[in-house]
């Protein structure tokens, strides 16, 4: 017996929607299997570098991300001077007024899932606010905390 065309209709707008809702959720395991990827990486690098390595830790993150820093520039003295004192807020680039994108991951679930625009963000960001290079411990710690934020 055929299916009524208002049937049919209605079974291939439940499809649609049903794929619709499952897509964000795919991209988001997306996201965070790339951002374990990002952490499995520096994970290495961290062991590497101190055989003592035990995992990141989320508290060493957000320390890291709150301190004032003495040694980087003094319009970006610390990482909230253009995240915010809240991570899932809006930010402000210090020195070109630019807004940034929330950097915790609640609220910005690509973020920390491009290895190289990882890099370079902290390429740039370490020797802005800390005068130097971050550690791979450093690094993972903060994507870390922003996972959980």
């Amino acid at each position: 017996m055929p299916v009524p065309s208002a049937r049919l209709s209605t079974l291939s707008l439940a499809a649609g929607l049903g794929l619709a809702i499952l897509a964000p959720i795919s991209a988001h395991a997306d996201a965070a299997a790339e951002r374990r990827a990002i952490l499995d990486a520096l994970a290495e690098e961290a062991r590497a570098a101190d055989p003592a390595f035990s995992g990141f830790s989320a508290a060493a993150g957000e320390t890291l991300f709150r301190t004032a820093w003495a040694g980087g520039d003094e319009r970006t003295p610390s990482c909230t001077a253009c995240h915010t004192e809240d991570p899932t807020a809006m930010g402000r680039n210090a020195k070109t007024g630019r807004p940034i994108e929330p950097v915790a991951v609640s609220v910005n679930p690509d973020r920390f899932t491009d290895p190289d625009e990882v890099a370079k963000q902290f390429r740039r960001d370490c020797k802005a606010v800390l005068g130097r290079a971050c550690t791979a411990q450093e690094k993972g710690d903060y994507i870390t905390f922003m996972a959980e934020q």
